[in-house]
């Protein structure tokens, strides 16, 4: 046993690390060629030690952070520990095994310290394009193989030098051979970044007070854990909701949420959700996991840090054969859609007992919109995928955020209005509040967001769409009301409208306007009861109209 490490040098230490993760995450950031990763920063990054306990991470996308372990356990499990060389690196994306969609590629990479392996460095991206059917992605997929190319764990680079044979493989089955050997390039060069740091650290502190530093610091984040769940009163809390369909089919599908607390330790159990789907709603068991460590992180000390001493009595019980624990070989291309319901339920089902941490309902989907053809002034081809804010949920004593991204995708960023303009056959003619999408409530819930494009281009154009949410809005809690529901219509106001929520590959032509409106967030509390100073401000501030004060608050101007 090693010695007691000073409690100052466990605080160095700690920081430290975290901020070789963002030195990790702004290296691929800034060395991408994938504006999915330098532009809209759908990516995260995480060090860990030898037993894949979380040291340190920079922020990100939750769900990728909760299981980047996984994927390092993975390999380990294949090639055993003494597999490893210095200089190795390694990458996968089997939805299967990783729980996400072909596009999600995992890089990780060995830390060997004075010829010994003392931990790893791991990057997850979403590549621009995998291959599969259709650009990008695809709305319509009924199995894997129609999503592109599955990736097992396998070298990128063998002790030092990059396989190109490996390279080759992957960046042919992309339609963007260049970015995708960039992007690939930039996940190496972010996990050398990492090992380069740590190596510092342990030169300057030694590998000793290394591991006992993290030692003391998984003590601390269990221990708070372990309180805080303790303070919870053991009982059986359940909830429920429906994704509108699996991308195919009409049939809703279930989400089912029963939370045990036990002392210490929450268990939750997905048992009694639908079955796999067959559209791409499915997702792997080891992303439900990562969106329950959210949903648990959400409410359980959401200050503190993550480290490898979290979620350490937090079980997780997924049912196979569920949408929930995909089986090849179901496709797997949004998995994302149910994430954002799980996490919101795990809140809904505690809030009885948790009335000050818990929130109402956000809007809970990614709302991607996909543009993808030729670009007639710049005569090459073109593809864009965007993910749409909306608003969050209120909770006690605040209202809910506004124009937020969804929950599961974390420090996702939207595209601005400029590099659209610049790099596509885009105009963006609107991005604006959307009025009254807001839940009311004695704190109203988050407002969605209007995002109006318009098609420049004389060459083809197709339009995906994957809208989410419909059946189940953004409830309130405590007598809060419901956010408006998203939609997309297609040349708004004129003879030739249409409303869509999935569409795979709709023709567009020159000057077609597509208008996406997002959904808003659940109330909490008694709409009556709101500050009627604040009712004013919100209808002078366009965030609610005369009609909806009066309606929801009693409010006569």
């Amino acid at each position: 046993m090693g010695a007691k490490v000073s409690p100052i040098v466990v605080e160095i230490i700690r920081n430290a690390v975290n901020s070789a993760a963002r030195e990790m995450n702004s290296c691929l950031i800034k060395s991408s060629f994938g504006p999915g990763i330098y532009e809209m920063k759908d990516c995260s990054v995480g060090i860990f030690n030898r037993d894949a306990r979380l040291l340190g991470q920079s922020s990100g996308l939750p769900i990728f952070l909760g299981n980047l372990e996984i994927c390092i356990n993975i390999v380990t499990e294949r090639i055993g520990v003494c597999g490893y060389r210095e200089g190795d690196v390694f990458v996968m994306n089997e939805p299967y095994l990783q729980g996400t969609h072909v596009a999600d590629v995992t890089v990780l990479a060995p830390i060997f310290y004075r010829g010994e392996l003392h931990g790893f460095t791991a990057v997850r991206a979403a590549m621009q394009d995998m291959g599969g059917k259709d650009p990008i992605g695809n709305a319509d997929s009924t199995d894997v193989y129609q999503e592109g190319l599955r990736i097992p764990p396998v070298r990128l680079c063998s002790e030092g030098k990059v396989c190109e044979d490996v390279m080759e493989i992957i960046a042919i089955n992309s339609r963007y051979h260049t970015m995708m050997k960039g992007d690939l390039n930039a996940c190496i060069a972010a996990c050398h970044t990492g090992k380069t740091r740590m190596n510092e650290l342990y030169e300057r502190y030694g590998t000793n007070v290394m591991e006992e530093a993290a030692k003391e610091i998984f003590r601390q984040s269990e221990e708070l854990d372990r309180k805080a769940v303790a303070d919870i009163p053991d009982g059986v809390y359940e909830a429920e909701g429906y994704l509108d369909n699996d991308g195919l089919t009409d049939e809703p599908r279930r989400l089912k949420v029963k939370i045990c607390i036990q002392g210490e330790v929450m268990k939750i159990d997905l048992s009694g959700s639908s079955r796999m789907g067959s559209g791409p709603i499915n997702c792997g068991r080891a992303q439900t996991i990562a969106a329950c460590r959210v949903g648990y992180k959400q409410i359980i000390n959401p200050k503190s840090q993550v480290s490898g001493g979290t979620f350490q009595n937090l079980e997780v019980m997924v049912e196979k054969g569920t949408f929930l624990a995909a089986e090849e070989p179901a496709p797997c291309g949004w998995y994302f859609t149910g994430l954002g319901l799980l996490i919101d339920l795990i809140g809904k089902a505690l809030s009885p007992v948790m009335e000050k941490e818990a929130a109402a309902a956000h809007y809970g989907d990614s709302s991607l919109i996909i543009f993808r053809g030729y670009d007639s002034a710049r005569n090459k081809t073109f593809g864009i995928c965007e993910a749409t804010s909306g608003g969050w949920g209120a909770f006690a004593d605040g209202d809910g955020q506004d124009c937020m991204i969804n929950v599961v995708n974390g420090d996702l960023k939207n595209w601005s209005v400029e590099f659209i303009e610049d790099k596509f056959p885009l105009r963006l003619l609107s991005y604006e509040i959307r009025t009254d999408s807001q839940g009311p409530g004695k704190w109203r819930g988050g407002a969605g967001v209007i995002r109006t494009y318009r098609v420049e281009t004389e060459g083809e154009c197709r339009l995906m769409l994957w809208i989410e949410r419909t059946k189940t809005t953004a409830w309130g809690l405590f007598g809060g009301g419901s956010g408006q529901a998203p939609a997309a219509v297609v040349n708004p106001g004129t003879p030739d409208e249409r409303v869509y929520l999935k569409t795979n590959t709709l023709s567009l032509k020159k000057g077609d306007i597509v208008q996406i409106r997002t959904g808003g967030g659940g109330g909490y509390g008694d709409p009556l009861e709101r500050d009627r100073k604040a009712v004013r401000e919100d209808i002078e501030n366009g965030y609610i109209t005369a009609e909806h004060a009066e309606k929801y608050y009693g409010y006569e101007a």
